[in-house]
Order: structure tokens, then C-alpha cells, then sequence
């Protein structure tokens, strides 16, 4: 194996990496019983999964082609700054519509934080 083949079996690695984490992301998307949990599915594993895609395909074009997509670049910094920041805000949103958490939490941290805001509409 000379470094091309090897550099374009560390792409190909990373890209297929990548999708197990996103298939096991979207399992878990399906099979979690609350929208907090499938909102942390969603943004935790689906974000490393979508980055490690991203990742290998940049590394893949580099290595083959000898070219710099700067387009993958900002598809990799758009997902790290937005994926979690709307899995937050989705989450917020859903807490403050009072969207019910599943039996199974033990421990509601914002009641104390957001205590009385709640019950101003």
C-alpha cells in the first residue's frame, strides 16, 4: 500500500464510521420514549456521525483529487455551531410548552432555575 491508498482508506473509513453513528442515531431517534431524549439522539450522535462523514469526504477529495473543498469546510463548521444550538433551543422550547418528561427522569434541573417564568404566558 503506498500513502495515496492509504490516505484514501482513512476517508473511506471515517465516512463509513460516520453512517454506523448516524443509523445507530437514527435508532435511537425512534426508540427513545420523550422528546428530550430523542432531542439529544438527535443532536449528539447524529452531529458526530454528520461530522465524521463530512471529515472523511474532505479528507478523501484532498488526498485523491489534490483539492481543498471549502465547501465541506463550511458544511463541517455549519453543523458544529448549529447542530447543538437547535437541539438546545428545540429542547427549551419544548420544556416551557410543558411538553411531559417520561417516568423514568429522576431529576428536573431547570424547575428551580426557571421556577416562576413558567407561569407567565
Amino acid at each position: 500500500m503506498n500513502v495515496s491508498e492509504i490516505d484514501e482508506f482513512i476517508g473511506a473509513f471515517l465516512i463509513l464510521i460516520g453512517s454506523v453513528i448516524s443509523v445507530i442515531s437514527a435508532m435511537g431517534i425512534i426508540r427513545f420514549p420523550d422528546v428530550y431524549t430523542r432531542a439529544h439522539a438527535a443532536t449528539k450522535s447524529t452531529t458526530l456521525g454528520v461530522q465524521l462523514s463530512l471529515v472523511g469526504a474532505f479528507i478523501y477529495i484532498w488526498m485523491t483529487e489534490h483539492f481543498i473543498s471549502v465547501r465541506l469546510i463550511l458544511g463541517i463548521l455549519f453543523v458544529f455551531i448549529t447542530a447543538p444550538v437547535s437541539g438546545h433551543l428545540i429542547i427549551r422550547a419544548a420544556y416551557r410548552s410543558k411538553v411531559k418528561m417520561t417516568e423514568d427522569t429522576v431529576e428536573d434541573e431547570l424547575k428551580p432555575v426557571l421556577g416562576n417564568k413558567m407561569d407567565v404566558h
